[in-house]
C-alpha cells in the first residue's frame, strides 16, 4: 500500500510538471501547528504509580525483559507526564534482554521469542534473572505478570517459600518489600498522587488459554467485585486521581484467532484410507445413534477440519465400542476407538483453537497405535486445545460482568476510564488507525500484538499510553494531546531482533 501511495504521488508530480511552465502554481503555505503549553488540569502527576499484570509490566513476545520494560505503557506515560510535573518512574528491571528466569540457578521460565523471517523462534542466550536476587524498592510500576485481581491483595504473594505451593509469583518475589507484602501495599508505599489500574485480564485469560478445561477457572464475579472494589478504594484513599482500564474480550486476540479450524492437508490416498477404515464406519454408527453431524468424510485438499474432543457431547463410547465389535472389530481396538471418539467431532468455524496447539497438529501421539494417533486428524485435540462456543460464552459473560464493575467504580470515584474492550474489538474487526499505521489483530504483521498472540508490541503499548493520556485529558482537563506530549508510533518497534 505504501508503494502504491508513493506511485500516486509521483504521477501527481508528473502531471503538474507537464503543465505550461508559465502557469506554475503558487505553493500553498503550510499552517503552523501551534502547541499549547502543558496544563495538568486538576491532576497531580508528581508520583505516578501503575498497578496491574503483565500488560502493565511490559511483557511481550512471551517474556519480560529490559527493553520491553522500557517500552511498557506506564513508562511511556511517565515520560509524557514529565512536563506536567511528573516525577521519576522506577521499574523492577529484569537482568537482561533474553527474558526468562532462574530459581537457585535452575531455569523456571524460558527466554523470549523473536521473528526469524518465517515465524516465532526462541532467542539464543540463557536467562540471567535470578528470583532470589531481591530488588530494593519501592517501585512505580508494580505490574506483576500472571496476577489476577485478588492476587494484588494477597499477603505472601511475594514470599519465596510460597513458590513451592504455587501461592506466590516469582516476578513479585523479586521486588516485594517483604515476604508478607501485598502488591497493592507496595504500590501505596509510593504515596501515589496519580495511578493507573489495569487488572482482571488473567481472571478470564487463564481459563481461555487452558481451553476451559477446568484447570484454571474463571474468577467468580463476586470475588472480582470484592477485589476490584478494595483496589480502587485503597488507591484513592489518599486523594489520588487515576485511570482504570476495562477487560478486552480475550477471544478476539491472535492467540485464539490465528489457527484455523480446518488446516489439515490430505492427499487422495490418505482420504480414501481414512474414510474407508475410520470415518465412514464411525459416521454410520453415529447416524444410527441419531448423531450424524458429529463427523464428516474427509476430502483431498488443504482444508479438512480438525478432530476435537467436545466434553459437552453425550458420551457414546460404549455404544461405539459395542457396534464395532458386532461388526467384527477386535475387542481391544473397538474399546480404543470407543474411548477416542465417544465425544469427538469435527471442528467448525465457531471453535477457537489456541495458538500453542499449532505445533502439535499433525504430530504423533506415541502412546496410541496407528492409525489413531495423528493429533488433530485421527486423535482428537484435547479440551485444553480448543475453546468451544459454550466456553466462549462463559468468557464473554464474565468479561461483561467485570467491565460493568469497573465502569461503575470509575464513575463512583470520578476516575478516567479506558475502554480497552472496544479498542481491541475494533482492532480485530475493522482495524484501528494510529498515526501512519493501521493496527489489526493479525499475528506478526498486525502491528499491535507480539509473537505470543496475547501481549502487545512496543508500538501496541505506545497506543495504549496514547489512549490513556487521551482519556486523562477528557477527564481531568489536561492537554497532553494539544501540547504534543503524546507518543508517536514511529518511535516504537513491532519486534525485537535476536541478540539484543
Amino acid at each position: 500500500m505504501k508503494n502504491l501511495k508513493y506511485i500516486g504521488l509521483v504521477l501527481l508530480a508528473v502531471s503538474f510538471s507537464a503543465c505550461d511552465v508559465n502557469n506554475k502554481l503558487d505553493p500553498i503555505p503550510e499552517t503552523p501547528v501551534v502547541l499549547e503549553n502543558p496544563n495538568k488540569g486538576t491532576a497531580d502527576f508528581s508520583k505516578f504509580v501503575s498497578v496491574g499484570n503483565s500488560l502493565t509490566a511490559g511483557f511481550t513476545d512471551n517474556a519480560l525483559f529490559q527493553i520491553g520494560q522500557v517500552n511498557s505503557f506506564p513508562n511511556i506515560m511517565s515520560q509524557m507526564m514529565a512536563p506536567f510535573g511528573g516525577g521519576s518512574f522506577t521499574q523492577p528491571m529484569m537482568a537482561d534482554n533474553v527474558g526468562g528466569m532462574l530459581l537457585n540457578g535452575n531455569q523456571i521460565l524460558g527466554p523470549r521469542l523473536y521473528f526469524n523471517g518465517t515465524g516465532p523462534a526462541t532467542v539464543t542466550g540463557t536467562p540471567t534473572t535470578e528470583v532470589t536476587n531481591i530488588l530494593s524498592g519501592p517501585f512505580n510500576n508494580v505490574g506483576v505478570p500472571g496476577a489476577k485481581s485478588f492476587h494484588l491483595l494477597a499477603p505472601g504473594y511475594g514470599n519465596l517459600v510460597n513458590l513451592a505451593t504455587n501461592s506466590a509469583n516469582p516476578y513479585f518475589v523479586r521486588f516485594a518489600s517483604s515476604p508478607s507484602a501485598t502488591v497493592i501495599g507496595d504500590a501505596m508505599a509510593m504515596s501515589p498522587t496519580f495511578f493507573s489500574l489495569w487488572i482482571g485480564n488473567n481472571d478470564v485469560l487463564g481459563y481461555a488459554t487452558s481451553g476451559g478445561d477446568g484447570s484454571n477457572p474463571i474468577t467468580d464475579v463476586a470475588m472480582f467485585t470484592q477485589a476490584y472494589t478494595a483496589l480502587v478504594t485503597t488507591l484513592t484513599s489518599g486523594g489520588a486521581k487515576g485511570i482504570v482500564a476495562n477487560i478486552p474480550y480475550v477471544t478476539s486476540i491472535p492467540h485464539f484467532t490465528t489457527v484455523a479450524h480446518n488446516p489439515v492437508p490430505l492427499n487422495a490416498a490418505s482420504v480414501t484410507q481414512l474414510n474407508t477404515a475410520l470415518f465412514g464406519p464411525l459416521i454410520q454408527i453415529l447416524t444410527a445413534l441419531g448423531q450424524p453431524n458429529r463427523l464428516s468424510l474427509l476430502q483431498a485438499g488443504n482444508n479438512n477440519p480438525l478432530l476435537i474432543l467436545d466434553e459437552t457431547l453425550t458420551d457414546l463410547s460404549a455404544q461405539i465400542t459395542g457396534a464395532l465389535q458386532l461388526n467384527g472389530v477386535p475387542a481391544a481396538q473397538a474399546q480404543l476407538m470407543g474411548n477416542l471418539y465417544g465425544r469427538a467431532r469435527h471442528a467448525t468455524a465457531s471453535d477457537l483453537v489456541t495458538l500453542s496447539t499449532s505445533s502439535s497438529i499433525g504430530t504423533t501421539n506415541f502412546f496410541v497405535p496407528a492409525p489413531f494417533n495423528t493429533i488433530g486428524v485421527t486423535y482428537p485435540l484435547r479440551d485444553s486445545n480448543v475453546l468451544i462456543p459454550s466456553e466462549q460464552t462463559a468468557i464473554k459473560n464474565a468479561t461483561d460482568a467485570y467491565n460493568a464493575v469497573i465502569a461503575n467504580l470509575a464513575t463512583a470515584n470520578n476516575l478516567a476510564l479506558l475502554d480497552a474492550n472496544t479498542l481491541l474489538t475494533q482492532m480485530s474487526t475493522t482495524g484501528l488507525k494510529f498515526g501512519d499505521f493501521t493496527f489489526t489483530s493479525n499475528l506478526v504483521f498486525g502491528g499491535a500484538f507480539s509473537l505470543d498472540g496475547v501481549h502487545l508490541t512496543a508500538r501496541g503499548y505506545s497506543f495504549i499510553a496514547y489512549k490513556m493520556l487521551e482519556a486523562i485529558d477528557a477527564k481531568y482537563g489536561t492537554n497532553f494531546k494539544k501540547s504534543g506530549n503524546v507518543p508517536s508510533p514511529n518511535n516504537y518497534p513491532t519486534n525485537y531482533p535476536n541478540g539484543i
